[in-house]
């Protein structure tokens, strides 16, 4: 269900118990074969996939294409809200459905540097309503959920998402192979040990000077299609597990 699509009547009428997906992207630089939509393309394929096979026990909200990029501000075209100023914006959108009386909310993710300040907006909103008990606030990564892409085909070069990668070039070939360019010849960036498992301050220079991390070019348009629909359930059973939450309970 499109949040989109109803008016404020219908949402007013929905069951408050009923999930509110935020799928939450980015605008930036994804090499020199990818498009600078990428993120958001892709997670919007991975939702749209999703929503269609829950059909009326989700609400999604539209797609949010601002994301905290500051790392790759290095190079042209990316566009990024500050960490404060997103982490912000993200408690926002969540206090507004908890206004309107929503209490299983979701922030779905699908850019990297969402992930910190995604993890920080649901705890912020938790301390902030600290004396509900009947409160669900998650956020959640796509291709943190579970799926082992390398065991599904023997054939993945990857065991861990890049970036403008083997993952995301084979869903962009699969999504819109008319957005790819010379992949073929992007040369493999390592993922590299960045003095783990402590956490390293970097920005996307530091790592790859022309913008890829991983083997872009063992892409293809059928590891994408395998990719999505990995991605795509893993989303589905997450919301599943929100949905049978008894409302009170630590586990879910």
């Amino acid at each position: 269900m499109q949040l989109t699509d109803l008016s404020w009547p219908a949402v007013a009428a929905l069951d408050k118990n009923m999930p509110v997906v935020f799928p939450i992207a980015a605008l930036e630089q994804h090499g020199r074969h990818m498009p600078l939509f990428t993120d958001s393309l892709l997670l919007g394929e991975v939702v749209r996939r999703a929503a269609a096979r829950l059909q009326d026990r989700a609400l999604f909200a539209p797609l949010m294409w601002l994301g905290n990029s500051e790392h790759h501000l290095d190079f042209p075209g990316t566009l990024s809200a500050a960490p404060r100023t997103y982490l912000n914006l993200l408690c926002e959108l969540l206090e507004n459905f908890i206004h309107h009386g929503f209490r299983r909310l979701v922030l779905f993710n699908g850019h990297g540097g969402n992930i910190v300040p995604a993890a920080q907006a649901v705890y912020e909103m938790r301390q902030r309503h600290r004396q509900r008990s009947d409160l669900l606030l998650l956020s959640a990564t796509y291709w943190t959920l579970g799926a082992k892409p390398h065991e599904a085909r023997r054939d993945f070069q990857q065991q861990r998402m890049g970036h403008a990668c083997e993952w995301e070039t084979s869903m962009m070939l699969r999504l819109a192979p008319q957005l790819v360019g010379n992949f073929q010849e992007a040369q493999p960036v390592e993922f590299g040990n960045a003095f783990e498992p402590a956490t390293r301050g970097w920005v996307t220079q530091d790592r790859s000077p022309i913008g890829h991390i991983g083997y872009p070019a063992a892409a293809s348009a059928e590891k994408g299609e395998t990719l999505f629909e990995l991605f795509s359930q893993d989303l589905v059973r997450l919301i599943d597990r929100v949905i049978a939450w008894d409302g009170r309970s630590w586990e879910g």
